[in-house]
C-alpha cells in the first residue's frame, strides 16, 4: 500500500501553517513564512519527510482565497500532489465558526486531505485554470472593476446632489446623457444655493468619473486586442454570434469559465455558475426549492443579466419564455430573468465548447475538476 503524507495548510499573506500526519498518526504543526525562502523551505522540509518515510507521496491542501495559485504551482513543480479546496463547500459546524484559529482551519483540512486518501471521502477541490488563463483573468476581472468604481462615482454625484437640493428638470430624462451632463455642468457653476465645498466635492467626483470612463475606454482596447488571440478569437467570434452577447461578455465568459470541455452536461454549467434553486429535504418533508444557489463566479452572472435584459427585447423566443414566466406571477421578474441567463449560459458553453475544440484552445488538465 503506498504510503502518504497527508497536508493540511492555513494560508495566509504573510505566513503559512500546516498540520502534517502520515497516515492515522497524530498531526504535527509546523509554521512558515509565506515567502519564496519560506515556501521553499517548506518545500524542502517535506521532501526530508517524504525521503524519511520511504519515498511517502505529499498531498497538500489549501482553501482557495485572493492569494491565486502561485503556491499550487510551487508544489505541483516540486513534484507533490496539490489541491485547491472551495471555502463554500467545506462543512464547518457553530462551534467552530466561534472558536476559529489558523491551528483548527488546517487541521480541518488536514481531516478532509485524510479522509479522501484512507477512506474515498469527498474532496471539494476545484478547477486549476492554466497559468495563461489566470493571466489573461486579471485584464478582463479589471475591467470590471473600474466598471463598477464608474457605476459607484455616479451615484456619489445623484446623492450629493439630491442632498443638497439640485436636481435636474423633470422633461430631461435619464441621467448620464450629453444633455444632462452640460445641464449638470451649468448648474454647478450658476446655482448661487450651492456652497463652495459643495462645488468643489461635485468637481472632484466629475473628474474621477472622467477618468474613469477613459480607463475603461483603454482597457476595452486591450480586451479587444486579447480576443484576437488565437486561444479566444474563434470562440469569441462565434459566441457574438448569439444575441445579447457581445465581445466584453465573451471574454468575461471564456477566461472565468476555462477549459469548457470539462463540464459534462448543461446542469453542471447550471450548478457551477450558481444558477440552480436550492434544495431542502428533511425525512418525510418534500423537497423544498428555494431562491439560486449563488455558488460560483458572480463575474459571469453579473454580464449575464445585463445580456439576458437585452435579449429579452430582442428575441422572440427568449422573450416570450420571460412573458410566460412573469404572466403565471407578476411578481416573478427575477426568476424569469433567471431562467434567460441560464438558457443563454448553456448556449454560450454549447457554442463556446465546438470552437475551443476547433481551435485547440486548451491542453487537458490532470487534475480532476470540481464543477458541481
Amino acid at each position: 500500500m503506498e504510503k502518504h503524507i497527508m497536508v493540511g495548510c492555513d494560508l495566509h499573506k504573510d505566513n503559512m501553517l500546516i498540520k502534517i500526519a502520515e497516515g492515522l498518526e497524530k498531526a504535527e504543526k509546523k509554521s512558515f513564512w509565506n515567502t519564496e525562502d519560506g515556501r521553499k523551505a517548506m518545500i524542502t522540509y517535506l521532501k526530508k519527510r517524504s525521503d524519511a518515510a520511504g519515498g511517502a507521496k505529499v498531498v497538500f491542501a489549501y482553501e482557495a482565497s485572493f492569494l491565486g495559485f502561485g503556491l499550487y504551482d510551487d508544489l505541483t513543480d516540486a513534484g507533490f500532489s496539490c489541491y485547491v479546496l472551495a471555502p463554500t463547500k467545506i462543512a464547518r459546524s457553530v462551534k467552530h465558526r466561534r472558536r476559529k484559529t489558523d491551528e483548527r482551519d488546517a487541521e480541518r483540512i488536514l481531516e478532509i486531505v485524510r479522509s479522501h486518501i484512507l477512506a474515498g471521502g469527498e474532496l471539494p477541490a476545484i478547477w486549476i485554470p492554466d497559468k495563461q488563463t489566470r493571466r489573461d483573468r486579471e485584464l478582463v476581472r479589471m475591467r470590471l472593476g473600474v466598471g463598477e468604481k464608474l457605476a459607484t462615482t455616479k451615484t456619489q454625484i445623484d446623492i450629493l446632489l439630491k442632498r443638497n437640493r439640485l436636481e435636474k428638470p423633470l422633461s430631461m430624462g435619464k441621467n448620464w446623457t450629453k444633455t444632462h451632463e452640460g445641464w449638470l455642468g451649468k448648474a454647478i457653476g450658476t446655482d448661487l444655493d450651492l456652497s463652495l465645498g459643495v462645488r468643489l466635492a461635485v468637481e472632484s467626483l466629475l473628474r474621477q468619473k472622467k477618468m474613469l470612463e477613459e480607463e475603461i475606454l483603454q482597457l476595452d482596447k486591450h480586451i479587444a486586442a486579447l480576443a484576437q488571440d488565437r486561444r479566444y478569437s474563434e470562440p469569441v467570434q462565434e459566441l457574438q454570434k448569439l444575441k445579447g452577447v457581445g465581445l466584453f461578455t465573451a471574454m468575461v465568459y471564456l477566461t472565468e469559465m476555462g477549459d469548457l470541455s470539462r463540464f459534462a452536461n448543461r446542469r453542471q454549467v447550471g450548478s457551477f455558475l450558481g444558477l440552480v434553486p436550492s434544495s431542502h429535504e428533511s425525512g418525510e418533508s418534500d423537497d423544498r426549492k428555494g431562491h439560486i444557489t449563488h455558488q460560483g463566479p458572480a463575474r459571469i452572472r453579473k454580464v449575464l443579466c445585463q445580456a439576458s435584459w437585452a435579449i429579452t427585447r430582442t428575441d422572440a423566443v427568449e422573450g416570450a419564455v420571460y412573458d410566460r414566466i412573469v404572466s403565471r406571477n407578476p411578481n416573478h421578474k427575477k426568476i424569469a430573468v433567471v431562467a434567460i441567463m441560464r438558457r443563454l449560459a448553456i448556449r454560450m458553453w454549447h457554442v463556446g465548447m465546438l470552437a475551443q475544440q476547433r481551435a485547440g484552445s486548451f491542453e487537458k488538465n490532470t487534475q480532476a475538476a470540481a464543477v458541481a
